[in-house]
């Protein structure tokens, strides 16, 4: 094992420099931190990261929201002040030396970041494999220009990049140990204050700005046309951070769906507490708590990405949808950048169609509403369905925070 880097005030106290862009990250991010730390109590942690990597112990040299764009369109607009905070995460990092940096998915920022380090002799992980399975195969050889090391999260992963040479390890998914294999819907529901006897319908249409700017109208659109179908539908819409609720909240005020305590903080929300007051259906809108909303539900209707992975191990029926921006669309249409037919994680890895997925011009309201219509009339997950959930479940268990940890200790980082 190698020595800790001489800037160093103790073998015994290790720097980690990570980097994390959005919520999913942040929630890896917090786990490694809290795992390493079980390793070295004395460690410490610098970089970018949200709350809970904050929470964790992290110093952010800048908030996690900061890099939180997608779509080619989205970046470019943001790409001066992306390239001054990767240049300065850079600078600070070569200046400390730390003993690994540990880039947590956001591939287009960190991996540039992560070449450059890597060639100035810092020691480089890159923590969740980018799509490659989805766009472009081949890239996995350039992730190894960056990475010494991958960690990934799906054990598919690592045979596509032995391909190439690169090292990669397959660590578990961490979401797949936070979940039991039988999740406790009542106790969610009593938690958030849901009566067990309604059926409830939870929204989430992405932690970016841009993804509920694109899909929050839809999505709306979608549960007023079932509420008034399907009496006393309730529905729970939990918000990743407070410029996320923000920008939900002017979605509901647009399509007349917004009223009375909507937008106070209900992230402990007591009995009886959802806002009905003029609104088509009662609505709950929490800060953060994804996990317990799409348990307590009967069915989620969901931005593509890793809130999908969440509802399948929150074992309950879903509808996948995603828009990119029009032009974004154009490009990857045009030069047939996207590799697969199936978008949602629960589909690629069944290799099947598990969940239904409404993509760009597919995305209608009244498509989503009359995917969603049965399950919520229902209030049961298909027994087939339940099982198949189940089986990935388990494959994706793996004790993932300490795993990952494992996998930094074992590069060559401090001991």
């Amino acid at each position: 094992m190698l020595q800790p880097h001489p800037s160093l005030p103790t073998p015994h106290s290790p720097l980690f420099v990570l980097v994390a862009g959005e919520a999913s990250g942040d929630l890896l991010g917090a786990g490694l931190i809290d795992a390493l730390r079980e390793r070295f109590p004395d460690a410490r942690f610098a970089g970018i990261g949200g709350p809970r990597m904050i929470a964790a112990g992290l110093d952010a040299w800048f908030p996690a929201e900061r890099l939180a764009v997608m779509g080619l369109t989205e970046v470019l607009r943001h790409l001066p002040g992306l390239l001054r905070i990767r240049r300065e995460v850079r600078k600070r990092t070569l200046a400390l030396r730390p003993e690994a940096f540990i880039g947590i998915d956001a591939p287009d920022f960190n991996l540039a970041l992560e070449r450059k380090l890597k060639q100035a002799g810092i020691r480089t992980i890159h923590y969740v494999s980018p799509s490659i399975w989805a766009w472009r195969e081949k890239r996995a050889q350039k992730i190894g220009q960056s990475a010494d090391r991958v960690l990934c999260l799906f054990p598919m992963e690592p045979a596509v990049y032995a391909k190439h040479g690169v090292d990669a390890r397959f660590v578990g998914h961490p979401l797949a140990d936070q979940f039991a294999l039988e999740p406790d819907q009542a106790g969610a529901r009593a938690a958030l204050g849901i009566p067990l006897d309604v059926p409830v319908l939870a929204i989430l249409p992405g932690s970016r700005l841009g993804e509920i700017r694109r899909l929050g109208a839809d999505f709306i659109t979608a549960a007023m046309l079932l509420a008034k179908e399907i009496p006393n539908l309730h529905v729970i819409a939990p918000m990743a951070n407070a410029n996320c609720r923000d920008a939900f909240a002017n979605e509901l005020a647009k399509a007349g769906a917004g009223s009375g305590e909507w937008g106070v903080d209900r992230s402990e929300a007591a009995p009886g507490s959802f806002a009905s007051t003029d609104s088509p259906f009662p609505i709950l809108v929490t800060n953060g708590q994804s996990h317990p909303a799409m348990i307590a539900a009967d069915a989620v209707l969901l931005a593509s990405g890793t809130a999908a992975l969440e509802a399948m191990l929150a074992k309950r029926p879903m509808v996948v949808a995603y828009r990119l921006a029009a032009l974004t669309y154009r490009i990857v249409k045009t030069f047939g950048l996207l590799k697969v037919e199936r978008y949602s994680l629960p589909n690629h890895l069944a290799g099947r169609e598990l969940v239904p997925e409404f993509m760009q011009d597919r995305c209608t309201p009244q498509a989503l509403a009359e995917a969603l219509r049965q399950p919520l009339i229902e209030r049961q997950i298909n027994s087939t369905l339940l099982a198949e959930y189940t089986r990935l479940h388990e494959t994706l268990r793996g004790d993932g925070d300490r795993s990952a940890a494992a996998a930094v200790v074992d590069q060559g980082c401090a001991q």
